[in-house]
């Protein structure tokens, strides 16, 4: 069985030609949902993804539209609604140095270069220049944000699932 990225959810149909109303997952849309690109809708029994070729991509609002080949109308897209597009993990993107996938940072242990544990990142935020990671502390306590600038994320090791901050003042 091989394993698979969610790079969406369908939340919707978008006018009647077909469109569908996309909340990105991916790190990368303007790759995932390049016109010809195959995704596959999976309708969450474990056995069934449906093969859908990109045939138009555009932003609107927070969502990404896109328009399937073979899906002129939106009687053809509604039973996609409420479900989630998938690719093949293999399909991933070449990055470059310095740059690191949600799937790979998520769940890594966050430590201080002094080796103190802060806790595990949850979730990465996308609010502009540059990312924040949301650390879920070991003890109780608010989240903490670690901005993905060089002055403060020192190392990053995926393999051991370790991140390795330098704690500025005012960090946590």
């Amino acid at each position: 069985m091989s394993k698979w990225l969610n790079v969406g959810k369908i939340v919707n149909t978008h006018g009647i030609r077909g469109e569908v109303r996309v909340i990105s997952r991916t790190d990368f849309p303007e790759e995932r949902y390049k016109k010809g690109n195959t995704l596959y809708v999976d309708f969450g029994d474990g056995s069934s993804l449906v093969p859908v070729v990109i045939a138009a991509h555009r932003v609107h609002k927070q969502f990404d539209l896109l328009q399937f080949e073979e899906h002129p109308n939106i009687n053809d897209v509604e039973k996609y609604k409420g479900h989630l597009l998938k690719t093949p993990a293999d399909a991933a993107v070449d990055l470059d140095e310095g740059e690191f996938f949600y799937h790979d940072i998520i769940g890594c242990t966050v430590m201080t270069e002094e080796g103190e544990e802060l806790g595990k990142i949850k979730e990465i935020l996308s609010p502009g220049a540059n990312d924040v990671w949301v650390v879920k502390r070991k003890n109780f306590g608010p989240d903490i944000l670690i901005p993905y600038i060089p002055p403060v994320v020192k190392k990053v090791d995926i393999e051991n699932k370790q991140v390795t901050i330098h704690l500025m003042d005012g960090l946590i």
